[in-house]
């Protein structure tokens, strides 16, 4: 019987009552954290009964099953502590700060005596923004226009600065991103540091987009790197995760925003690929395209292709408004992953349903959506997270059957898997995509206790083996389970990468807790 199967029965009795639940599980925290602001702003204080009613509070919670208590448990009041969206794997920092200007970084790097790195909106998932005991250098407050030439379609942005609010000043002018996340709350420095892509049909990574960088180095040197001037220092800084500098500025190409009409396709999994070379890879018309897996099978793709029209407006806004609540969206990932046939549920009603409508609307509207839309109720029991393969054309089928495998082998509650394209990338140093690929993007649900954790990193490696037996890579801006074998076969440019950082910061000034891992 599997887990789903197994906890069937208990979800349906207490799904009335789940709301109370959170509720009361959720106001128990705030009432642990108010207690510990009390004890920890009280001079002198000794105050043994609120530690111990605090820990009665965590026993209890854990004991109902809603959080383990190293989860739970306060942290000491001189950590500071560096999350994720996932809530997994947080980073206990020495200090953050919150820089405003590019001088400020220079100045931060010359003084701190100790390691530095840097995040932007927080969505990678392992730790890459932070280092165990470093400064932590915020960069969301980076986030000014530098300049824009509408004339020329380029801008240049501090690297804070977030997809949304780019999309604020150039959409007046008819502009648009030209090769993005699906999400807009990144930052654009977050996204040229893990060298992000998109569903844009034959752009590939960001890389190819950027025209320039500014970054400041170990020294607190500002340069300027681009593909004709400091070729390699920008060639590593892309996708470098922060292991040479810290990007200040990004100078990038823009596109036109256009209107797009959805165009939804059930493809037979055979004959996806035939279909994607013979009807959406050289199509100009095609803006946008992932095709969609779905629990249980993973066989039957959903391609979605945005495509250029001429057609009336069905959705006149320009933008997707910043701040909904999205109430319906995370009621429908809850039903998916709690529900009993749940599954039955997200591919026979929510999916039809929300792909059903026939759509005309600008680009930047679709390029503007909120990764709110994905957050769940609560990530206190449980997490979302993402992982992400990239495999050579030829090994297409090959790859799907054995992920497939694995992804029931263990029970993996995943949402979907979007399949995306990519060409070649010719100019970073640590390449995902060293040919033709196809990105398998896989979001799942797991919970948050250690034994979940563990588990997750089993099947993430056996996921990992997969691609590398097929010629292909994993992303790393996600949880840490790799091996450093794994590691060094995904990506044996790293030595490159290693001999240009001790080059240029002998004294490993700049890492993570990714780069402490592997490099």
């Amino acid at each position: 019987m599997s887990r789903r199967a197994a906890t069937a029965g208990i979800g349906f009795r207490y799904l009335r009552n789940r709301d109370w639940f959170d509720g009361f599980c959720l106001s128990t925290l705030r009432v642990i954290n108010q207690e510990k602001m009390m004890t920890d702003s009280t001079p002198g204080s000794t105050a043994p009964a609120i530690p111990a009613r605090r820990r009665f509070l965590v026993q209890a919670l854990g004991a109902a099953g809603y959080c383990s208590l190293s989860m739970a448990l306060p942290v000491c009041a001189a950590d500071i502590m560096v999350a994720n969206v996932t809530g997994l794997y947080s980073v206990s920092v020495a200090r953050t700060a919150q820089p405003a200007s590019t001088s400020e970084v220079a100045n931060l790097v010359r003084t701190w005596p100790g390691r530095i790195a840097a995040g932007g909106g927080r969505y990678s998932m392992g730790g890459q923004v932070a280092l165990q005991g470093g400064l932590h250098l915020d960069m969301r407050t980076m986030n000014r226009l530098v300049w824009f030439r509408p004339e020329e379609a380029v801008v240049r942005v501090q690297a804070g600065m977030r997809w949304r609010e780019l999309q604020d000043l150039i959409d007046p002018h008819q502009l648009a991103v030209k090769t993005m996340q699906s999400y807009s709350n990144f930052t654009v420095g977050g996204s040229v540091s893990v060298n992000a892509h998109g569903r844009y049909v034959g752009h590939g990574p960001i890389c190819h987009t950027v025209r320039a960088l500014q970054i400041v180095l170990a020294d607190g040197s500002i340069v300027e790197a681009g593909p004709h001037h400091n070729r390699p220092l920008f060639a590593a800084a892309i996708g470098g995760y922060g292991a040479l500098g810290i990007i200040t500025e990004v100078e990038l190409e823009l596109d036109r925003n256009v209107r797009i009409e959805r165009v939804v396709q059930d493809v037979p999994l055979a004959q996806y690929v035939d279909f994607f070379k013979t009807r959406v890879e050289f199509d100009r018309a095609n803006i946008l395209h992932n095709a969609d897996l779905l629990p249980p099978e993973f066989d039957a793709p959903v391609a979605v292709t945005w495509r250029r029209t001429g057609k009336a407006l069905t959705q006149a806004q320009r933008l997707i408004p910043k701040d909904l609540s999205y109430q319906t969206e995370k009621n429908a990932i809850w039903a998916a992953t709690e529900m009993p046939g749940g599954e039955w549920l997200q591919a026979k009603v929510i999916r039809p349903n929300l792909l059903k409508p026939s759509i005309v609307k600008w680009l930047n509207h679709e390029a503007s959506r909120d990764a709110a839309e994905l957050e769940p109720r609560t990530r206190v029991l449980s997490t979302y997270a993402l992982q992400e393969y990239f495999i050579p054309v030829r090994h297409f089928s090959r790859f799907v059957q054995c992920m497939r495998t694995i992804l029931r082998k263990h029970e993996v509650e995943a949402l979907n898997v979007s399949i995306r394209h990519s060409p070649a990338d010719t100019l970073t140093l640590l390449p995902w995509a060293k040919e033709d690929v196809f990105c398998f993007v896989l979001y799942y649900k797991q919970r948050t206790h250690a034994q979940a954790r563990a588990e997750v990193g089993c099947w993430t490696r056996e996921l990992i083996d997969l691609a590398l037996n097929n010629e292909g890579r994993y992303y790393l801006p996600y949880q840490l389970h790799a091996t450093e074998r794994q590691f060094s076969r995904a990506y044996p440019e790293a030595e490159q990468l290693r001999t240009l950082k001790d080059k240029l910061d002998p004294a490993g000034k700049f890492s993570n807790e990714l780069w402490r891992k592997y490099l």
